[in-house]
């Protein structure tokens, strides 16, 4: 079911930045709780795997401009009415996604913060599908989001069995 009629350009654009606009507020919502993440990262007991602390900046920056476009592209198709679901969907990864950084770093709570990063994954999986009902390509731009997710979950469990005294 597409839209009846085509959005013109100048609403596309405006809509494009405004999904943008959203994924990079959930971005700064992290970044307010991951202030001290680099230093408190950096003395955590970490898996000889872990990538170092520069590279998630760099990581995130695309991941969420992904993110944005792939919501932008099941609105242009289906509208918020058309997409409903998929887009709650979206919208309630993007608050999981905001929430991991405060329960990880600000609050540094290991179980927690491994039990939520396992729901992220199962929010951002359920988006991916239902925005593959409306678009293939917006689908397939979430999933270097989850197999990022997928490595962050693994990640944060072994930080947290390694570190007990610093995340409970």
């Amino acid at each position: 079911m597409n839209r009846a009629s085509p959005l013109p350009i100048s609403h596309q654009a405006a809509g494009l930045l405004g999904w943008l606009a959203l994924a990079f507020v959930t971005a700064a919502v992290g970044a307010l709780a991951s202030v001290n993440a680099g230093s408190f990262y950096a003395e955590l007991n970490r898996p000889p795997w872990a990538p170092p602390g520069w590279l998630f900046g760099p990581v995130w920056s695309a991941l969420y401009t992904l993110m944005g476009i792939s919501a932008w592209l099941v609105w242009r198709q289906r509208g918020i009415a058309g997409a409903r679901s998929a887009l709650l969907l979206f919208a309630a990864q993007l608050v999981a996604n905001a929430l991991w950084s405060w329960l990880f770093f600000a609050w540094r709570l290991g179980a927690l913060g491994f039990a939520e990063v396992v729901l992220l994954w199962c929010l951002i999986l359920a988006t991916v599908v239902a925005f593959k009902r409306i678009s293939a390509l917006a689908a397939a731009l979430l999933l270097p989001y989850l197999a990022w997710v997928s490595f962050a979950s693994v990640l944060t469990f072994s930080i947290w069995q390694r570190n007990p005294g610093l995340l409970s």
